[in-house]
């Protein structure tokens, strides 16, 4: 016996294909936004550095800086203490 309101598996996998859909729109969505969002990010890191460089600094040494900064600081000294012996060793001191 049929029920009088079921859905129809035409009607179901229809269903399920919007749901899957609007899902998917919603991913590709958010994702879109946050594209937005770093690039606005990026512009205004640009104009962080176009400020910095107007103001005499020098924006490749800051930029190391920052890099430093995101590291330990017992793995910057190992580098510098091997960067120190190579260039000992190259006769560069």
């Amino acid at each position: 016996m049929d029920q009088p309101n079921a859905p129809t598996p035409a009607a179901a996998a229809d269903a399920t294909y919007r749901v899957t859909a609007d899902e998917l729109r919603a991913f590709i969505e958010r994702f879109e936004r946050l594209e937005a969002q770093k690039k606005d990010i990026a512009d205004q890191q640009k104009e962080v550095m176009a400020e910095a460089k107007g103001r005499g600094y020098d924006t490749k040494i800051i930029r190391k800086l920052i890099t430093l900064r995101r590291r330990e600081p017992d793995d910057i000294a190992e580098e510098e203490a091997v960067l120190e012996m190579y260039k000992e060793a190259l006769g560069m001191r």
